[in-house]
């Protein structure tokens, strides 16, 4: 653990156990906003939620391109009386809601990107969009339920807007383009380009809280501390030989063959050479693109995939590893080899003393025997983690499975057929109220 991630640790835990004790003392202070006044606001609310999560839905947008979602919500938040900042990392949004006491400063985060997927939910507003990606027109859909993340932290800032004057501190509120990764030709995605651009800037939160809707039995809140969601690589490996005829591979460098061989080999290193369970790892090869004719050996082929990792010195001898093992089995048959590996997302890291502060504060908001505050990992990836380790934060799960599905079969999200649960839409505005809400009481 580095310096700056001990000194972040112990000023937070150092701010949650004064706080706790202020909680707790007997001095007058005011007294917590009551939960009953929090669930008669979100229950007013509901409606609103639920048509803004529909017309989102029917209306998605691709990473960095999300601009009639970012008007709706910058719109939505100039409604509430916020200071707001538009184009934060090209389209993002941040909102600030300065309480009506003095108090610290956290932040919630919802993403607002759709996916390239042809939607098949049979939904009435299900998505006829279209966009551009990789140079070619795609169907679009909110195949991840970032459509309800927006439509949750929107009810959220309507609720808190509704409780400034008692709101001890400030809350911010970050709406963030291109979570499922930098469009091709873009170097940063969402949540880096938003840091760099000072969406956790003047002021600086003391914390961060987000969430996202996954199968899972409807009504359920899950997370873990410390490594949670793993981290994400992107792959490309490029493979260079001689075209030949089918009929005569020997007069070739046959690309096909060393693709082949490639594939088996990653599968092998990670399979024989990783202990599962300790460090959970997914090295899978998804795209292999060569030749176009059935009888010809082409003189190219290239593949793409993805790690998926929770330690970092393990991913690097990982990756180090696979490098000199495809040069060697390109080698082998005559090819030559590029090999690239691009981050797409940190591990995201639940802060442990933050984590185990939120626990009783979901509990508060969806009930008891509800809440997993130690849930395994998923090798599922997020660029929270990216906020999450410039300050303090917890990524957790909602449930978000239909009524009397079983979650293991749920479309699971990026399905054509994903969709999210509504009833669950009000219990995540709650807790994003409640989360934000009590960690200002006790900061």
């Amino acid at each position: 653990m580095t310096i700056r991630r001990l000194l972040t640790v112990s000023t937070l835990a150092l701010a949650l156990s004064a706080g706790l004790a202020r909680a707790q003392s007997p001095q007058g202070e005011p007294a917590p906003i009551a939960l009953d006044r929090i669930e008669a606001a979100v229950t007013a609310g509901t409606p609103r939620v639920i048509a803004w999560r529909r017309d989102l839905h029917a209306n998605p947008e691709l990473g960095f391109a999300e601009t009639r979602t970012a008007a709706m919500v910058a719109a939505h938040l100039r409604a509430l009386g916020m200071e707001v900042r538009t184009e934060v990392g090209k389209t993002g949004v941040v909102g600030i809601l300065r309480g009506g006491r003095p108090g610290g400063t956290v932040a919630l985060r919802a993403d607002m990107d759709a996916l390239p997927v042809l939607e098949a939910t049979g939904l009435p507003f299900a998505s006829t969009a279209t966009g551009t990606y990789m140079g070619n027109t795609v169907p679009v859909a909110h195949a991840c339920g970032h459509d309800a993340h927006v439509a949750m932290l929107m009810g959220a800032a309507e609720v808190l807007a509704g409780m400034r004057a008692d709101i001890p501190g400030t809350i911010v509120f970050i709406f963030q383009p291109a979570e499922e990764g930098a469009p091709p030709g873009e170097p940063l995605g969402g949540a880096r380009l938003m840091i760099q651009e000072g969406a956790l800037a003047n002021p600086r939160p003391d914390a961060i809280f987000g969430l996202h809707v996954v199968p899972g039995r409807p009504g359920t809140v899950f997370y873990r501390p410390r490594g949670f969601m793993a981290a994400s690589d992107r792959v490309d490996i490029t493979l260079h030989g001689r075209q030949t005829h089918g009929a005569w591979p020997w007069k070739g460098v046959d690309v096909i063959a060393t693709a082949a061989q490639i594939v088996q080999t990653i599968n092998t290193l990670t399979a024989r050479t990783i202990d599962p369970t300790t460090t959970p790892t997914v090295f899978t090869i998804a795209t292999l693109d060569a030749g176009v004719r059935y009888n010809i050996i082409p003189d190219q082929a290239v593949l793409s995939g993805t790690l998926r990792t929770f330690d970092i010195a393990q991913r690097d001898d990982l990756v180090a590893r696979t490098r000199v093992a495809i040069d060697n089995v390109a080698e082998t048959y005559g090819a030559t080899a590029e090999f690239t590996v691009r981050q797409n997302a940190a591990l995201v890291f639940n802060n442990e003393e933050l984590s185990a502060w939120l626990a009783p504060v979901l509990v508060e908001a969806a009930g008891a025997g509800n809440v997993n505050p130690a849930t395994p990992p998923t090798t599922v990836a997020e660029d929270f983690s990216y906020l999450s380790q410039e300050v303090p934060g917890v990524f957790y799960h909602l449930g978000g499975s239909k009524d009397g599905v079983d979650p293991a079969t749920s479309p699971p999200n990026h399905s054509p057929e994903f969709d999210v649960n509504e009833a669950v839409l009000p219990l995540g505005v709650r807790t994003h109220v409640l989360s934000a809400i009590r960690f200002l009481e006790r900061d």
